[in-house]
């Protein structure tokens, strides 16, 4: 089977998220794209960041309706800090029958090269590159590369932060969350208080 990977704290998880990877599911050879929700780094402790299990269950909630979208806490059991490589090793040794590929916005590869051992995981793993409105470049080395999909998604500018800074000051978010992430989040009286 072919997973994409979808990395992020996903602190909430929204519409623009969900749009990106159910285009993925029907639009690329990918079988499944995993939320593979990122820990929060006991070294970089945020008070805007919900608690680990909080935001996984938000990523539970929004695609458990989706048969080709599915939430993971894989990075969960590894040490901290964990970089991209150490997560790809560890599900290659769990799931050696699965091909995994990352799914990335535009402005990660701009900074892929910086990555701990960035040329192993594009030599082993497809990219798959959602566009995004950013600033620099990406590097020459990545041009035309045959590990590297440029997937003509749409654009979504819709951010996490927005959405928590809305939330915060009493205005309506409803439209950019799925509906039970919604119901979840006011239900809990997530990010009224938090410091953006």
């Amino acid at each position: 089977m072919k997973v994409g990977l979808y990395f992020g704290t996903f602190n909430p998880i929204h519409v623009g998220h969900l749009t990106i990877a159910n285009h993925l599911a029907e639009h690329s050879e990918l079988d499944q794209i995993w939320f593979v929700v990122t820990p929060q780094s006991p070294f970089k402790k945020k008070n805007n960041m919900l608690d680990d299990h909080q935001r996984l269950e938000m990523v539970y909630l929004a695609t458990k309706d989706y048969t080709k979208l599915r939430p993971s806490d894989i990075e969960f059991k590894l040490k901290q800090p964990n970089y991209t490589i150490d997560t790809l090793t560890y599900l290659y040794e769990k799931y050696p029958q699965h091909q995994f590929s990352l799914i990335m916005g535009e402005d990660n590869l701009k900074s892929f090269h910086k990555w701990k051992n960035y040329e192993l995981i594009i030599e082993e793993h497809d990219i798959y590159v959602y566009p995004r409105l950013s600033e620099g470049k990406i590097d020459t080395r990545f041009n035309d590369h045959p590990r590297i999909f440029n997937i003509s998604a749409p654009i979504m500018e819709l951010s996490s932060t927005f959405i928590r800074n809305e939330i915060k000051a009493g205005r309506n978010v409803r439209p950019m969350l799925p509906d039970n992430v919604w119901h979840y989040i006011d239900e809990m009286n997530f990010y009224k208080q938090f410091k953006s």
